[in-house]
């Protein structure tokens, strides 16, 4: 090979070699950069755990009621619906009528139930139809339920009584009971702390379970030779707490 051929063939390959670099160049600019990135932990963050002493707290107080809620119904059978509804009104307005001449007023007349049906024979075949009605009064005089009674028995009508009792500030005695709970509670968990051998800390929470409110005198059957007795007695309304104390 002649040297002016060999020198052609290395201009030639030169060439080639840079038109190679410069393409490479310009693809590992335009291309997009690749990111790497660590993929967020899964696992839950770790849970600090305060030592504590938990215990529960009771305390009960007792109130003479101060108001009585009566329950009074009336009830009317009929060979017809309608006929066994219309008796059932006019029962019903002759007993509230009676209950407003004892002084109730509209807001404290309510109907606790309102039902009609047919009746059956023993071979299920229908015998006629009841209709039914109960009302609730609030009655604020607890010294004399017995006679308010007995004159929505005899003077208007009813037939199914029963009475109940409770407290008008219902709220302030159970604040009064909360508050001897929440001793109690104190007092057993600090009865805990000094057996395990640590120091009472502050109060972590306090959840309240209240119950009470009224007391039931059962029912009573209508009468009219004898006044109604209904012992008024006392009211229990009890509280419950638990409290979650730290350790100091």
């Amino acid at each position: 090979m002649s040297t002016s051929l060999r020198q052609a063939l290395v201009v030639v390959a030169f060439a080639v070699l840079c038109s190679v670099s410069v393409t490479l160049g310009v693809v590992g600019l335009t291309r997009a950069p690749i990111v790497l990135a660590t993929p967020p932990s899964t696992t839950n963050p770790v849970t600090t755990y305060t030592p504590g002493i938990i215990t529960t707290g009771d305390a009960t107080v007792s109130k003479r009621p101060d108001m009585a809620f009566l329950s009074v119904g009336v009830a009317a059978q009929a060979s017809t619906a309608t006929a066994a509804q219309k008796d059932l009104a006019g029962q019903a307005a002759r007993l509230i009528a009676r209950a407003k001449s004892l002084g109730i007023p509209d807001q404290d007349i309510n109907t606790s139930g309102y039902s009609i049906g047919p009746r059956y024979t023993t071979d299920g075949a229908v015998n006629g139809y009841q209709a039914a009605e109960q009302l609730e009064l609030k009655w604020h005089n607890v010294d004399n339920v017995g006679s308010a009674l007995d004159a929505l028995v005899q003077q208007g009508g009813a037939t199914r009584v029963g009475v109940s009792f409770g407290i008008a500030d219902l709220k302030a005695a159970q604040a009064e009971a909360r508050t001897l709970a929440v001793g109690d509670a104190r007092s057993r968990a600090a009865a805990m702390a000094k057996a395990a051998g640590v120091q009472l800390g502050q109060v972590l929470s306090v959840s309240d379970f209240t119950s009470g409110g009224r007391a039931s005198a059962g029912s009573f059957a209508p009468t009219a030779d004898a006044s109604t007795q209904v012992p008024v007695g006392q009211l229990d309304i009890a509280v419950t707490v638990e409290v979650d104390f730290a350790i100091a």
